[in-house]
């Protein structure tokens, strides 16, 4: 068994996370449809930002404040998609998704990293990756066969346990999670 406060369990905590992506797909889904315009794209990115966000806030251990985490993941989210799909006039190729990922990483990302805590080091690491892990998500999904011809908000469950453990490797090299030590109730004399 796992010691609950080693960098394997938080890793896997994290990585586990993935499950916030398909739900936030069938919620992006739920609201808006396919993403094939504009508003689809901001609202349905939005719905699926607000969820991966409130998933990842709930699996950082507190490395990540809810309160900031959650609205920069959901504003992040719903503008890259804007750019990315518009950028590839809603194309679902695999160029296309590549591109379209690259783009939703770069604000995403950037939202992100002004929700990252100060004690973060090398904070522009995370801005610097997402454009790719976000890419990288799309890649994996289509070689997976899935249909992505539907216009999803996100990508599929192999691209997002992928991105979930890079980005978990990432989180813990810039915000390592240090457990908290109990304090000794000894008696003062």
């Amino acid at each position: 068994m796992m010691p609950r406060n080693s960098f394997l369990a938080t890793w896997v905590l994290w990585t586990v996370g993935f499950l916030a992506f398909p739900l936030g797909g069938v919620a992006g889904g739920a609201v808006v449809g396919r993403v094939d315009s504009p508003l689809a794209a901001l609202f349905g990115g939005a719905v699926t930002g607000l969820v991966v966000g409130t998933g990842q806030a709930l699996v950082s251990r507190r490395r990540l404040d809810p309160l900031r985490w959650i609205p920069a993941t959901t504003v992040g989210m719903g503008a890259g998609l804007f750019i990315g799909a518009a950028a590839v006039d809603y194309g679902t190729s695999p160029a296309d998704l590549a591109i379209m990922g690259a783009f939703t990483g770069v604000l995403l990302g950037a939202a992100q990293l002004a929700a990252l805590p100060p004690a973060a080091r090398h904070r522009w690491a995370w801005a610097v990756a997402m454009p790719v892990l976000w890419c990288l998500g799309w890649v994996i999904t289509t070689s997976a066969g899935i249909k992505v011809d539907e216009q999803f908000t996100i990508f599929g469950s192999a691209g997002a346990v992928t991105v979930s453990a890079l980005s978990g490797l990432l989180l813990h090299w810039l915000l390592p999670y240090w457990p908290a030590v109990p304090v000794s109730r000894k008696k003062v004399r």
